[in-house]
């Protein structure tokens, strides 16, 4: 594999500085070697130059009807033209364009971010009989088009429905800024949740904190629709004054996100959600943003995460619908400021030493240089 291969990820649904997409898995790439492209929706800010990462910008249509057929149709022809080595997708409306792409001389990377399947079966405004044949049908569709290509896992228990993946997962880039940061002085009665801001993330339950706790703010920092900042607004009720959402209809840049945890001494990174089968099996991505930070965690006391929580002392689970126990965890870390203190330096320990980007980027690479290497051996 002397010359340099050429790569393009391609996307239509996520915002071009996507943290995994961008951020982690392209500029590792490049660093690495790979002539990398970009085939995403454009973007006001632009891209950065100095990073070498090519972006080929496509329209980014407001109907989704449009995107999965238009949009798609516009990202395969521009695709189709660059004859790249390696193509990478991100979204499944995409599977019919991977699929149209390979070719006996590349390699089509399918990267798992969501338990599609799982998702399908919880949307409660359809009949659970809709809902399961909508899974099974999306389930074939998938095995039709995925016969060829890789797969990368951004979660472990998506093992447990693609066992030939290969798992490359979502954890954070350590940041230089968080290791030189320390937790000094009184911690704030302030709480953050950073990250898309809907109901199965926890929205309309972080809006009650304020009425848990009347001394506390929740600072909402991600994208959030018009629609759900009324309803948070309208939840917390006389408290709404103690409810602050930045990203009102707009995406907040990672940059943006990772300096609020600095601004700040929060009390706690919150994650209470209810309950799905899809976010129970989950480690959030949340949980490893906020251990980076040095930030204790508050989250559900769901299973997988209370274990979580548990290995690497870095946080409280809570019942999601008891509002007793989640007043006792945020008194609990109030009044004892050195254990949530020693909360948050465990956690970014752990990040530092196990759970960071650092060591998914050699995994990356690996099944990149070894797709490649069989693909020369059979030439």
């Amino acid at each position: 594999m002397n010359e340099k291969k050429r790569v393009v990820h391609l996307t239509t649904v996520h915002h071009p500085h996507d943290p995994r997409i961008y951020h982690k898995e392209c500029k590792s790439l490049k660093k690495a070697g790979f002539d990398v492209y970009l085939i995403a929706k454009e973007t006001e800010a632009g891209m950065d130059s100095e990073s070498g990462i090519k972006h080929i910008p496509i329209i980014d249509y407001t109907s989704r009807l449009e995107r999965m057929t238009k949009g798609a149709w516009m990202l395969y022809k521009q695709a189709k033209k660059l004859n790249a080595d390696v193509y990478h997708f991100h979204d499944p409306e995409l599977l019919p364009v991977g699929w149209l792409l390979k070719n006996s001389r590349n390699h089509v990377i399918y990267d798992i971010h969501e338990d599609y399947i799982t998702s399908m079966l919880q949307k409660e405004y359809l009949p659970k009989t809709i809902r399961k044949f909508v899974a099974k049908a999306y389930k074939k569709v998938e095995q039709f088009f995925t016969k060829k290509m890789e797969l990368i896992l951004a979660e472990k228990y998506y093992k447990d429905i693609y066992p030939d993946g290969d798992c490359v997962l979502n954890y954070p880039m350590v940041n230089t800024a968080f290791l030189e940061h320390q937790r000094e002085g009184e911690i704030e009665d302030k709480l953050i949740y950073t990250g898309n801001v809907t109901d199965v993330r926890g929205a309309f339950l972080h809006a009650k904190l304020p009425l848990i706790d009347k001394k506390i703010t929740m600072n909402y920092i991600g994208k959030c629709s018009t629609e759900f900042a009324v309803e948070i607004y309208r939840i917390a009720k006389n408290q709404s004054d103690r409810i602050y959402i930045k990203g009102v209809d707009q995406y907040i840049p990672k940059e943006e996100i990772e300096q609020a945890y600095l601004e700040h001494n929060w009390l706690a990174g919150v994650a209470i959600f209810p309950k799905t089968e899809h976010y129970m099996k989950k480690e959030l991505t949340k949980f490893f943003e906020y251990m980076n930070a040095g930030i204790p965690i508050i989250c559900s006391d769901f299973p997988v995460w209370k274990r979580f929580i548990e290995m690497y002392q870095c946080g409280i689970t809570v019942n999601p619908h008891n509002d007793q126990e989640i007043k006792d965890a945020l008194d609990y870390l109030r009044n004892h400021p050195d254990i949530a203190k020693q909360m948050g330096e465990n956690g970014k320990k752990a990040v530092q030493e196990q759970l960071n980007w650092g060591v998914e980027e050699e995994k990356l690479i690996t099944i990149y240089h070894r797709i490649l290497n069989e693909q020369d051996e059979m030439k």
